[in-house]
């Protein structure tokens, strides 16, 4: 590992939840543990190693958490779930300032489902909208909307209609929830759409670039996820073209072939569509959030990590959005991981110095899952250990 001539070691520890096991903040804190542990069994010098925790996301579940560990204040809302039961959930604010974090996952995600059962036709993303109300009552100008983890496959018509836009079939009714539904709308009616949106700078947190139909659009991509049938995704890409129509016509946009538009099953859409947000890479948007630059200039390490470091994580994921990061301030990161399906030219080609997992140290999957915590911490006394040597070394 590289070590400074003379001490103190500076790492920082950014690493994304490990999913099903532990949250962001909990691995970053077993890896301090084992980290300081280790160091002192090797000889270091109480004071030799400095560690800064900066647990951090790509914009789905967890996004919110690593705001508010960085001093963010939490609102806490109760809006509707994807299929309309209310749910608890928090909104990251900046203290202070103009700034507010919305969370899709937390308030339409898969994980928000009753019962975890999935609605591939019916669940929408309301309280997603209802969460950008209560950011806008309590002052917030600037929204990042995160996106990742989302249940449903509306287009983000449930976002409009919480926001005051009215969905109508050919009846003059107003629509349900969900996209299915999406194929009855005849007309957009945005006359009592929030007008603070006008005013409101909005950034969508997206790793996908996907448009909104077709092979790679929103439905045939990310709707099997959400457990839609083959049935299932041809009815909700026709009922998402349906809703680009008219959305289209009522705004002069047509958005559906951004990139993004299809992210977070069709929320894109509305936000590129009418929002006017800007796109960029989740794990950018939460590493400009929590200072990533300033608190890692001068550090010696980043450690970074995921649940699982395979092929997805090269399209976007946080490891490889903090190397990147890391890399532009002359640092290098070491990832740790539950499992690792990359090869080592890969995850090297990638940017890193090193690639651990816990089922190098334990070859039962659910081991791993159910003792995360404990490997985490001897994964991390290794390097501790390590560390410390090569300090002395460096020292003489």
């Amino acid at each position: 590992m590289p070590v400074p001539p003379a001490p103190p070691v500076r790492v920082v520890l950014a690493p994304d939840k490990f999913k099903g096991s532990l949250t962001a903040t909990e691995v970053a804190a077993h890896l301090e543990d084992g980290l300081r542990a280790g160091f002192a069994a090797g000889g270091g010098a109480p004071g030799a190693l400095q560690v800064v925790r900066l647990p951090v996301a790509d914009g789905g579940e967890g996004t919110v958490d690593a705001v508010l560990a960085e001093g963010w204040r939490p609102l806490r809302v109760r809006v509707a779930g994807p299929t309309g039961e209310p749910v608890d959930a928090v909104v990251a604010r900046e203290p202070g300032g103009p700034g507010a974090v919305v969370e899709m996952a937390q308030a339409s995600g898969l994980d928000r489902l009753p019962g975890g059962v999935r609605a591939p036709l019916n669940a929408g993303t309301r309280g997603t909208g209802e969460l950008v109300r209560a950011a806008l009552d309590d002052g917030a100008r600037h929204l990042v909307l995160a996106v990742g983890g989302s249940a449903s496959t509306d287009g983000g018509a449930g976002l409009l209609a919480a926001l005051g836009a009215r969905l109508l079939d050919a009846d003059g009714r107003d629509l349900p929830g969900g996209g299915a539904a999406l194929a009855r709308l005849e007309h957009l009616d945005l006359a009592g759409l929030d007008p603070r949106l006008a005013d409101t700078e909005v950034v969508l947190a997206a790793d996908v670039d996907n448009p909104l139909l077709g092979p790679r659009g929103a439905a045939a991509v990310f709707g099997p996820q959400k457990g839609a049938t083959g049935e299932d995704v041809a009815a909700l890409d026709a009922a998402l073209a349906r809703f680009a129509d008219v959305l289209a016509a009522a705004t002069g946009t047509d958005a559906r072939e951004e990139p993004g538009a299809g992210a977070a099953g069709g929320t894109g859409l509305v936000a590129l569509g009418l929002l006017g947000a800007r796109r960029r890479p989740g794990v950018e948007v939460v590493l400009d959030v929590v200072g990533f630059a300033r608190r890692c200039r001068g550090a010696h390490l980043v450690v970074t990590g995921e649940g699982s470091f395979d092929r997805q994580s090269l399209g976007g994921k946080t490891p490889v959005g903090v190397a990147a990061a890391a890399r532009a301030l002359g640092v290098p990161t070491l990832v740790v991981s539950g499992r690792r399906a990359l090869a080592e030219e890969e995850w090297r080609a990638a940017g890193f110095l090193d690639a651990r997992a816990l089922t190098d140290r334990e070859p039962d999957p659910a081991r791993c899952v159910a003792a995360a915590g404990a490997l985490l911490h001897d994964l991390a006394a290794d390097l501790g250990r390590e560390l410390a040597a090569d300090l002395a070394a460096a020292r003489g």
